[in-house]
């Protein structure tokens, strides 16, 4: 009998791509958003300045994988890091390696197939030589495990599980093609598992940043396979599907179970086991799961992130489509709804009939005795301003919303309501309004839709007792002969905490904090008020950032930053410059900006992209986050260490922000 329990590794962090730094700052409105398509991939002659000449001693440094980093690479990736003098000759593994006047250098290379790998690293000069073996660490792969063998880490679900009585649960696991694979219940019941053979999963690093499709192409396996539990209690009683006892996770993780949400302590005793069979083979492994079904009777929760009173957040709980997922909703403080279910630390809400979205269990607080929030929405009234236009929408409960946005409109949807809106109030002929509308859905929403007369430059939402605010911007008068005189900007020079490093040591933030303050005395030169988000090597969070800017009632917010690519993907082919929004109103900012960069550092464009980032996630002005440089490649590091380099990076972002503006003075 042969047994393989892949064993459980630590994934890298990512401290590189901003794709993953998405973290707190959520606003209560989102849309769903096709990339936009631009002149991506072209490739000019660079306008870096030359990478100056240094002669010091010879000492070999490695920058990454440092010690600690986990390499998730399928066959190949990079290494980097200095020798201390650009007259050096390095070998890696026998391999020659460009070395930069500076001392820095990058190599692309076959990486081992061992989780354990080492590297010949060997420096010459005229004048001395040095030799450095480098060990690093790689994730282990279990498609390459030999005989029978069943991934323990892959059973899902698992940890604590609350389902709906009728609900089948679906299993899945691992192991080896060609088993016979099955589920095994304490009393005997035996739930057979069936392969479904797919495609070999493409890492998320390289959908998102290879532009090699080669690369896409992965081997058909069936490995995989899944089952259907129909419903039913297995282990002892994790306790209330909300509001569970807290203190006692030791019990869970005693029994190797996931520990999430202070699960009831007490040993596993579900006796469940997953099995892989071949011949007299068999390997098992225990179903680490607590299984609990929901009350017959809707629980309502009321969702608040920021229970404590602190103020340390945005007051805004975030929902997903799936656990883990991408952010989708967010809804604010006192927002009211129904449990469907949980797993572990995420919980399933409805918001209406067929719809169901995953918020953090730690929001949630339990409404005992409360039936389901069903909202009225009563009529509308329309109130302008100087600076912008509030439509108050009555509404009986703070049910969850959504804003979802056009280019000229805006529409509400309120999940869970009825609409008894028997008239609107436009409040005077105003010329920034067209229309407003509202409709009753199928699947218990009301539905608001405002059409403007003039792009969206703004819009925010917020509770003020029983009504729902929805402020809508209006644009900002600009003199096209002096587009940036008395704009109100932010500007934020990303990280630090985090951020990524160069080859020679040159830390992101430093980067970026010289191109910021660079930035900020053009815009300032051209009349402009700008506020930094930082003038200092200091570390600020996320969400202070992105409340400075809106409580600043800034009209624009540009944040900073320098990239770096994700393991196993070649540095040489993929970098470039890119810049990144999330809400369509950011868009025609993005493509300014990103054309004008371009044509400044005259590299590759790798185009504008949408990307769920906290800095570029604020609704109430245009936003954008701007990755013109990669910091691991030696010739863009050595740039954004000069003046001269953060100057150029700095003109371009200023060219663009003056070209969007005047666009938008013209109408455009």
């Amino acid at each position: 009998m042969s047994v393989y329990l892949a064993p459980m590794t630590p994934r890298r962090l990512l401290r590189w791509a901003p794709l993953w730094l998405a973290l707190a700052c959520a606003h209560p409105s989102t849309s769903p958003i096709t990339p936009v398509a631009g002149a991506a991939d072209t490739i000019g002659a660079s306008h870096l300045p030359p990478v100056a000449s240094v002669q010091g001693p010879l000492a070999i440094h490695v920058v990454y994988p440092a010690a600690g980093d986990i390499v998730d690479a399928r066959d190949s990736s990079f290494i980097f890091g200095s020798v201390g003098s650009g007259d050096a000759a390095l070998t890696i593994n026998g391999a020659p390696v460009r070395v930069w006047p500076n001392g820095a250098w990058i190599a692309w290379l076959p990486f081992p197939h061992d989780t354990l790998m080492q590297f010949d690293l060997v420096a010459r000069t005229p004048r001395d030589s040095a030799r450095l073996l480098y060990t690093a660490h790689r994730t282990a792969r279990t498609a390459t495990a030999p005989g029978l063998w069943l991934d323990s880490t892959s059973i899902n679900p698992r940890g604590q599980v609350w389902m709906p009585r009728g609900e089948p649960i679906a299993v899945s696991v691992r192991a080896a093609e060609g088993a016979e694979v099955r589920l095994r219940l304490a009393g005997g019941t035996v739930v057979p598992l069936t392969a479904m053979p797919a495609l070999e999963e493409v890492p998320a690093a390289i959908r998102a940043f290879d532009r090699d499709t080669a690369n896409l192409a992965r081997p058909l396996r069936a490995d995989r396979y899944v089952g259907v539990l129909r419903g039913r209690s297995l282990g002892p009683d994790p306790g209330p599907v909300v509001g569970t006892r807290p203190g006692a996770a030791a019990g869970m993780a005693a029994a190797g179970m996931a520990a999430a949400a202070a699960p009831v302590a007490g040993p596993d005793t579900t006796g469940a086991t997953l099995e892989a069979i071949r011949g007299a083979d068999t390997v098992r492994a225990r179903w680490p799961i607590r299984l609990a079904l929901l009350d017959s009777l809707p629980l309502a929760v009321r969702l608040d992130d920021d229970s404590a009173g602190r103020g340390a957040t945005d007051s805004t709980t975030i929902g997903r489509a799936l656990p883990g997922g991408t952010y989708n909703w967010f809804f604010p403080t006192g927002t009211r709804t129904t449990v469907s279910g949980r797993i572990n630390s995420d919980l399933r809400v409805r918001l209406a009939p067929g719809l169901d979205v995953w918020v953090p269990v730690a929001d949630a607080h339990p409404l005992p005795g409360i039936p389901a929030p069903r909202a009225v929405v009563g009529s509308v009234t329309l109130r302008p301003r100087a600076d912008r236009l509030t439509l108050r929408i009555p509404v009986s409960e703070r049910v969850p919303f959504q804003v979802t946005e056009t280019e000229y409109g805006l529409s509400l949807a309120l999940y869970g309501a009825v609409g008894d809106v028997n008239w609107i109030r436009y409040g005077g002929d105003d010329p920034l309004v067209r229309t407003i509308a509202w409709s009753q859905g199928t699947a218990g929403d009301v539905t608001l839709d405002v059409q403007l007369t003039r792009p969206v430059w703004g819009y925010r939402t917020r509770w003020d007792r029983g009504d729902l605010l929805l402020e809508i911007r209006r644009p900002p008068a600009i003199d096209p002969d002096a587009p940036l005189r008395g704009r109100y900007i932010v500007v934020d020079p990303g990280h630090p905490p985090a951020g990524a490093t160069g080859p020679t040591g040159l830390r992101e933030a430093q980067a970026n904090l010289g191109i910021g303050l660079a930035l900020r005395d053009l815009l300032v030169a051209a009349g402009a008020r700008v506020v930094m988000t930082r003038t200092s090597d200091s570390s600020v969070d996320l969400f202070p950032r992105t409340k400075l800017a809106e409580t600043l009632d800034a009209e624009l917010l540009i944040s900073i930053h320098n990239n770096a690519l994700p393991d196993g993907v070649n540095p040489f082919t993929n970098n470039g410059t890119s810049v990144f929004y999330n809400h369509p109103q950011s868009v025609p900012l993005a493509l300014a900006v990103d054309r004008a960069l371009v044509a400044r550092l005259g590299i590759r464009n790798l185009g504008v992209g949408r990307g769920d980032l906290a800095l570029v996630r604020p609704t109430w002005m245009p936003a954008i986050l701007t990755e013109g440089l990669f910091m691991m490649l030696p010739d863009q590091e050595a740039a954004l260490r000069s003046p001269g380099g953060q100057q150029l990076y700095a003109r371009g972002v200023f060219e663009g922000i003056r070209d969007f503006l005047k666009q938008r003075a013209r109408g455009e």
